[in-house]
């Protein structure tokens, strides 16, 4: 089982609705609008101890952007601006540091609150920001040697049904039956196809593979999928590097005959697949590339590597 299964090492404080409170007080009426219906937005951003001890969150704006453009899409009023929550974030870290010795996830959430019920009630917004400590969301012994995966047989939904540029709250029933599916099964994480075969993304994740070329492929966003900020900055990484990379449609069988699969994820980072279907993937540990990638990756955001530093926001 990954390390998802595990409890929450709860941070003292939330930010909700402009406030910073207790987290214990952080709490929402049974008759809360998004409970009912999935009407809401949210991110996942990580912050990691860097170099020079400081908390460095990475990517925050462009987190933020994304948090704003989601509820954009569902047409959700979000009451604060990008700057605001910005500095919600680092407020949140700050006041707390010390509880996160080893780094921490950041969770921006907003969603429509109690009021009006039914299909076309239109509620105020909440908005809350939490933070825990949250380790490699599929283990650290996947970070390391690689993790099982399973071709789920829920389909990613179409771009018709789907939002796919928005990280939606009820969207996400759709990953939990494939996570589970896979679970159950024996796997570590579940890889969603889309209505017409092609391999789409992970339940949480987006997917690339090396080929036996050393060509790295990765789905193109006209796929339903979600443009992920790790992936971004990984497609960067691997360009920077010399590394040309394909965004481009393929199929299930192209993960069995690949030299390498990785995974990458604000909460999964860079994580390797061994298996898919029960099939090794090259030599059934990481390969050259994802090590080197993960390696590249990992200096980056903990600024080691002076060129990237201004992805990082200091708290």
């Amino acid at each position: 089982m990954s390390s998802t299964s595990n409890s929450v090492l709860k941070a003292d404080k939330v930010w909700l609705d402009g406030k910073l409170i207790n987290w214990d007080q952080a709490q929402v009426h049974v008759m809360t609008h998004a409970l009912h219906y999935g009407l809401g937005v949210f991110e996942g951003i990580r912050a990691y101890r860097a170099k020079n001890g400081k908390l460095a969150v990475f990517k925050l704006r462009e987190h933020i952007r994304r948090f704003l453009e989601s509820a954009h899409i569902i047409m959700l009023k979000i009451p604060f601006t990008e700057d605001e929550l910005v500095q919600a974030c680092i407020d949140v870290l700050a006041v707390q540091e010390a509880r996160f010795p080893n780094g921490a996830y950041l969770r921006p959430i907003a969603f429509m609150g109690e009021g009006a019920m039914g299909l076309g009630a239109v509620n105020d917004t909440r908005v809350a920001i939490t933070a825990w400590e949250w380790g490699s969301y599929l283990g650290d012994k996947g970070i390391k040697e690689g993790i099982r995966a399973k071709v789920s047989s829920y389909t990613r939904m179409h771009v018709n049904v789907n939002m796919v540029r928005g990280k939606i709250t009820g969207q996400y029933t759709n990953s939990i039956l494939a996570k589970r599916e896979a679970v159950l099964a024996g796997y570590d994480e579940a890889i969603l196809l889309d209505i017409s075969g092609f391999v789409a993304e992970a339940s949480g994740e987006n997917i690339f593979c090396v080929n036996r070329q050393g060509e790295v492929h990765t789905p193109a966003l006209s796929s339903p999928i979600l443009r992920g900020i790790t992936r971004d900055t990984v497609i960067k990484l691997l360009r920077d590097a010399g590394h040309p990379v394909e965004e481009l449609s393929f199929t299930r069988d192209a993960l069995y005959v690949a030299n390498e699969v990785f995974f990458t994820g604000t909460a999964a980072e860079v994580t390797p697949v061994r298996e898919v279907d029960n099939r090794q993937v090259g030599e059934g540990k990481p390969g050259r590339i994802t090590q080197d990638i993960q390696s590249y990756y990992f200096r980056v955001v903990r600024g080691q590597e002076p060129a990237y530093e201004h992805w990082l926001t200091y708290v």
